[in-house]
């Protein structure tokens, strides 16, 4: 069973002055000691470890970097409203690539790989390529933490020719989600961070930054459920420029 629905920007409502404050003083707070646990972890490497300690010690690091992310992403978005996107016409293959690149050591050191589906015709669409980077390494980490060992996760770009838009999606093969989750979910997310009920372990912020994230580039997020997991996916406008690849 497929089923799409989207996130729609209709304006930035986003969460109240005291909230963002306390969300942004958190992130900051939590930097140093997740900074400390990453350095720590890779100065033990470099000791004489077993198998078993070196995959640990390599778990430890690059959670701790993918926490990392999180909370640059949350300082990141609570500044959006300030700051002016340049946007450009960007290959999301391309880019899915570099970032799988960058993931695949993460994906494998927790039974999990991370692949990117091929284009024969490549496509180009409009964004900004840091805001887009932190959307895709977002679904993938939710995509990692949610998959089943042993399974593959899927990067997939979709042209939507009457909308006029691109759309890059990340399929896992997690808990499937419920007909009315997303419908309910993205009217709150407009306003603050919500739980995903189909997978109590996720508090919604990386759905909700990411929405927001989106939303400066004039896009969408949405999700497509399936009966053995999800995509959630970011909808982009189509670049009018021809790919010279």
């Amino acid at each position: 069973m497929r089923k799409s629905e989207g996130l729609s920007g209709d304006g930035r409502s986003g969460m109240a002055p005291r909230e963002v404050s306390s969300l942004i003083a958190a992130a900051h707070e939590l930097k140093s000691p997740l900074a400390l646990v990453r350095q720590l972890a890779l100065r033990l490497e470099t000791g004489e470890l077993s198998d078993q300690q070196h995959h640990l010690l390599q778990q430890i690091t690059l959670t701790s970097e993918r926490a990392l992310r999180l909370t640059s992403d949350l300082t990141r978005s609570a500044r959006l409203e300030d700051a002016l996107f340049e946007v450009e016409p960007i290959n999301p293959e391309q880019l899915c690539r570099d970032i799988a690149n960058e993931l695949t050591p993460l994906f494998e050191a927790h039974g999990r790989s991370l692949d990117v589906n091929h284009r024969t015709h490549p496509l180009l669409l409009v964004a900004n390529r840091d805001l887009l980077r932190r959307i895709i390494m977002n679904f993938s980490d939710n995509a990692l933490h949610y998959s089943q060992p042993g399974s593959a996760v899927h990067m997939q770009i979709q042209a939507l020719k009457k909308a006029g838009t691109i759309r890059v999606g990340i399929r896992d093969f997690g808990p499937a989600l419920s007909n009315d989750m997303w419908r309910v979910l993205q009217k709150k997310l407009k306003r603050s961070p919500q739980a995903v009920h189909a997978r109590p372990q996720s508090s919604g912020l990386g759905l909700y930054i990411a929405s927001q994230f989106a939303e400066a580039m004039h896009g969408t997020i949405g999700a497509t459920r399936h009966r053995d997991g999800a995509t959630f996916y970011v909808e982009l406008q189509a670049s009018r420029q021809l790919s010279l690849l």
